[in-house]
């Protein structure tokens, strides 16, 4: 195992010139022939990653000698249409290239971590086993396997992406389930923006015990925003298969990507782009990620206009409608009490993440795709787009107002907490 490329600091700005140089030189260094080849990016809800561009670069690199298939990593989210690949992926790149990752069919079961390990690793909260579960896609023959995505704050596992991005981006039901609902029952304050956490010991055993000799290769970024300009600027780019790869830039985006603050911030703006933003279960980003920073009976208004659904999964979709964000206790006696929720624990979970504890108010103005009567059936309450104007508005303080453009690309929370 090793790292073939690290260049990263709070400074840096990592070109297209430089990214293909690092790409290449990390391919000859694998010393090997690649006669097939699968990449595994985000979709576009992760459109800041970068992930496009390296993917585009990957294929030029690669083509023609070598036959690419390229899988956008969906874990639960809905499969991207033709329009979102071209949006992401350019025009470079044939569709057909381009295969769906399926998290409830076309799973290949590869081991079980005991709840033995679960148990250690929650402080005794959970004690089940896992099945680690992924795409059969990876045992295709593929001479090299490549994980490209952006590391960053995470609800889930602290910090996304290395390990996670195989085992939930292109993972099965029971692997997604279960490691979302150890989160949420470990405390997702204890595991934001933290690099060792007992999600990511999930993950990294699942790929160490059962995925070891599948030749896989992490391209790994580190993003940020300049809040003037809008721009996001690559400060830090890591190409290895090993955890210290990992590890390096996880500790770059808890420098760029953790906005820490001395006071609770009462009243929150979050807008959520209705490119990459259509549903509770990525627009809650919202709520995860500002859930450290708000005050008690502060106000968080969330400006969602592409919001059409909750769940992107018709099933998660239909528990959502159900059982609503009605807190922990309420969760955790809905999971006990009723065998569909706890058979989709990562519904559950995300029940959890998505409620503020009755701690401040959540107020989701909704765009023409969701009705007002939806949204407070779930636990929120309805605002109106027109009453919150953004142009003009810039990231953070505005008067008494703390705006947050994009609340997938960081996590506020109090230094204190950190």
């Amino acid at each position: 195992m090793a790292t073939y490329f690290t260049r990263g600091s709070v400074t840096e700005n990592i070109t297209t010139a430089d990214k293909r140089d690092a790409l290449a030189k990390s391919l000859k260094a694998l010393g090997k022939p690649l006669r097939r080849v699968l990449i595994l990016p985000p979709d576009h809800t992760r459109l800041n990653s970068d992930a496009g561009e390296l993917t585009r670069l990957l294929f030029e690199l690669l083509s023609p000698k070598t036959e690419i298939d390229i899988m956008p990593t969906l874990g639960t989210h809905s499969p991207m249409t033709d329009a979102q690949l071209r949006m992401m992926f350019g025009d470079t790149i044939p569709l057909d290239r381009f295969k769906v990752h399926d998290w409830r069919n076309g799973i290949w079961r590869i081991g079980v971590v005991p709840g033995k390990l679960l148990s250690e690793w929650s402080e005794g909260r959970v004690d089940y086993d896992v099945n680690v579960e992924v795409s059969s896609r990876l045992f295709d023959g593929y001479d090299l396997i490549l994980s490209v995505g952006q590391l960053v704050p995470h609800e889930v596992v602290g910090i996304a992406n290395y390990t996670k991005n195989i085992m939930t981006g292109a993972g099965g039901p029971d692997t997604i389930n279960k490691s979302h609902f150890l989160g949420a029952a470990f405390g997702m304050e204890r595991m934001m923006g933290r690099i060792d956490t007992p999600v990511r010991k999930l993950f990294n055993y699942g790929v160490a015990n059962f995925l070891g000799k599948l030749p896989i290769l992490y391209v790994l970024t580190v993003m940020q925003k300049n809040n003037a300009t809008g721009a996001m600027t690559m400060r830090g780019l890591y190409i290895g298969d090993d955890n210290v790869t990992f590890e390096t830039g996880a500790k770059l985006s808890q420098k760029v990507n953790l906005d820490l603050l001395d006071a609770p911030l009462k009243k929150v703006l979050v807008w959520l782009d209705p490119h990459e933003f259509k549903s509770t279960w990525l627009g809650n980003k919202a709520i995860y990620r500002t859930r450290m920073a708000m005050a008690d009976g502060g106000d968080l208004i969330i400006l969602a206009p592409g919001l059409k659904e909750f769940g992107e999964d018709p099933e998660i979709d239909r528990l959502i409608r159900k059982y609503g964000y009605k807190g922990t206790p309420a969760t955790l006696a809905a999971v006990k009490s009723n065998d569909e929720l706890r058979n989709n624990l990562s519904a559950a979970a995300h029940l959890i993440h998505g409620s503020s504890e009755g701690r401040f108010r959540i107020t989701y103005c909704p765009g023409p795709g969701m009705s007002a009567d939806a949204i407070r059936s779930v636990g929120f309450e309805v605002g109106n787009l027109k009453d919150y104007p953004i142009e003009g508005l810039k990231d953070g303080f505005n008067g008494d107002v703390f705006y947050i453009s994009n609340p997938a690309l960081g996590l506020w929370a109090l230094k204190n907490q950190f």
